[in-house]
C-alpha cells in the first residue's frame, strides 16, 4: 500500500477549513477567463476602432462580478489592447497613421527575425501544414470572412515562427498582433482580396529551397504591405 501522506492530509483539510483563501483562486481564474476572451476578440477584429467598452458589459458578457472584469482591462491597457481616458473611458484604439507605420515596422523588425530563425527547423511537415493553412486562407476570402481571414493569417504566421523557438520574440510578435487586430479587420475590407496573400506563396516557396534572403523578403512584404496601403 501506499504510505499516506500526512503533509498532504493537513493541507487538503486547512484548505476545507479555511474558505477565505478559494475566492481569491476564483477570481483569479474568472480575470484570465476573461483576459482571454477579451484578447483574442480584439486580436481576431471582433472588436472595431474605437468601440467604448464598460466593465458591466463585460462582467455581463463573461458572467462574472467586476473585479475580474476590471483586472482584465487593466492587463490589456497595460499590452496596448485597449486605451483607457483620464475619465476612465475604456476602448479599442484607433491608431494614426503614424501609429500604423511604427507597428509595421516592428512587425517587419521581428517576425523577419523569427523567419529566419525557423528556417533551419522547415521540415516537410511544416511547409505541409503551411500550405494547408493557405488553402483554408482562400476559402475564407472567397467567403469574405474577415475574422477567419486574420484568424487563418495569424495562424500561418505563428506555426512558422514556433519552428524559431524564441519565445520572447513571437510574444513581441503577438502583441504586436493584439494592438493591430481591430485595425487588421478595417484593412481587411478596404483590400477586398479575392485570394489568398500572393507572399505567403512566396513564403513557401522560399522555405523549400532553404533560400533566406528570398524568406526575408517575403516576410516583410507580407507584414508590412497592407499596412503601409492602410496608412497612406
Amino acid at each position: 500500500m501506499r504510505a499516506i501522506d500526512g503533509v498532504a492530509i493537513c493541507d487538503h483539510i486547512a484548505r476545507i477549513m479555511n474558505p477565505a483563501s478559494r475566492p481569491t483562486e476564483i477570481v483569479s481564474s474568472a480575470h484570465d477567463r476573461v483576459y482571454r476572451g477579451l484578447r483574442t476578440r480584439i486580436m481576431l477584429g471582433q472588436i472595431a476602432p474605437g468601440e467604448a467598452l464598460t466593465l458591466r458589459g463585460i462582467g455581463k458578457e463573461f458572467e462574472v462580478s467586476m473585479t475580474p472584469a476590471r483586472e482584465a482591462v487593466r492587463r490589456l491597457v497595460a499590452e496596448g489592447a485597449l486605451s483607457m481616458s483620464s475619465s476612465g473611458r475604456v476602448q479599442t484604439p484607433e491608431l494614426s497613421n503614424e501609429r500604423i507605420e511604427e507597428l509595421a515596422a516592428l512587425r517587419s523588425l521581428i517576425e523577419v527575425e523569427l523567419a529566419s530563425r525557423a528556417l533551419p527547423r522547415a521540415h516537410i511537415a511544416l511547409i505541409d501544414r503551411l500550405q494547408t493553412i493557405n488553402g483554408t486562407i482562400a476559402e475564407v476570402v472567397r467567403d469574405r470572412d474577415a475574422v477567419g481571414y486574420i484568424r487563418s493569417n495569424l495562424e500561418f504566421h505563428r506555426t512558422l515562427y514556433l519552428r524559431a523557438q524564441a519565445p520572447a520574440m513571437l510574444a513581441m510578435a503577438e502583441t504586436v498582433w493584439l494592438q493591430l487586430g481591430p485595425t487588421m479587420r478595417a484593412l481587411y475590407g478596404r483590400l477586398r482580396r479575392s485570394e489568398a496573400p500572393q507572399f505567403h506563396r512566396l513564403i513557401i516557396a522560399a522555405l523549400k529551397a532553404g533560400d533566406e534572403p528570398g524568406l526575408r523578403l517575403a516576410v516583410r512584404s507580407d507584414v508590412t504591405q497592407g499596412l503601409k496601403m492602410l496608412a497612406s
